[in-house]
């Protein structure tokens, strides 16, 4: 990593650092078509924020360990992304986006499989229970 890149990834809110983006344009053309933004109501009322921007500032968020009022305003609002995180976590959209990405890197044999895992520190025995 570079020297901006350390200083962009952990930059404030509003800061004038802007980070790099998280995603190149090919990986956001292969998930695009699931974060497709609702027709605007008629009655009219604030454009919506952009699906990338908002992706972006949530990979931001998960790539740093920062906190969400910490998105840099390059991605837009923070509240805005929080907002689409839990709205896309939860109508599965980002596990979606995550197996696509994954399955173009396996396909061209950037994964090693060897060296995978999987974390379960926040995953909890019910009951003391081993699994």
């Amino acid at each position: 990593m570079t020297r901006s890149r350390i200083e962009g990834a952990f930059a404030p809110a509003g800061s004038r650092m802007e980070p790099e983006p998280q995603l190149t344009d090919e990986q956001w053309l292969l998930v695009e078509d699931l974060f497709r933004c609702p027709q605007p109501s008629p009655l009219g009322g604030r454009p919506r924020a952009s699906s990338r921007h908002c992706l972006e500032g949530i990979l931001w968020v998960l790539r740093t360990s920062a906190r969400w009022k910490d998105v840099p305003r390059c991605f837009g609002s923070p509240v805005t992304c929080w907002r689409r995180f839990r709205q896309w976590a939860e109508s599965d959209v980002l596990r979606k986006a995550w197996s696509r990405l994954l399955h173009r890197l396996d396909g061209l044999g950037q994964i090693n499989w060897e060296e995978s895992l999987a974390d379960g520190t926040f995953a909890s025995a019910k009951k003391g229970e081993n699994v």
